[in-house]
């Protein structure tokens, strides 16, 4: 089968939602899971086994620095009187052009930051933060 080119989605269309906010600033999310396995040995073979034993997930959030609201709220874990910022987002992708593939959107669960933006610049560039995160699953949202 042939693809046709307006088959591809486009991430142009891409949103992410913090606590019922569209974050417009923010260009590129990426959330992946990663399956950890143990090696087992099988009697008669040299051939190793694999076991899927547990899985954690990991998330970037690319964006143009607009405030700093999130490295504060990221920040609270320095005061020993509070604990981690735990959040979640709602991440959507829905192409106009390819709605059938592309209509999803998904809760990011457990969210918790593994990085606080402090401060970043270069002269006569566009101050962009890269936000890493750990979560603790995710959820289809029917659209």
């Amino acid at each position: 089968m042939v693809m046709k080119s307006t088959d591809a989605v486009s991430g142009t269309f891409g949103k992410l939602i913090h606590e019922g906010q569209w974050l417009t600033n923010v260009y590129g999310v990426e959330v992946n899971g990663e399956i950890n396995y143990e090696d087992v040995k099988r009697s008669g073979t040299r051939a190793k086994g694999k076991k899927a034993m547990d899985f954690e997930f990991t998330g970037t959030i690319k964006s143009y620095k607009m405030s700093n609201d999130f490295a504060k709220k990221i920040g609270q874990i320095t005061d020993d009187t509070k604990g981690a910022f735990v959040t979640e987002l709602i991440v959507a992708l829905e192409d106009p052009e390819n709605a059938p593939v592309s209509a999803e959107k998904i809760r990011i669960k457990g969210v918790q930051f593994t990085n606080i933006p402090v401060i970043n610049f270069e002269h006569g560039s566009l101050v962009e933060e890269e936000l890493q995160f750990v979560c603790e699953g995710y959820e289809y949202i029917t659209i």
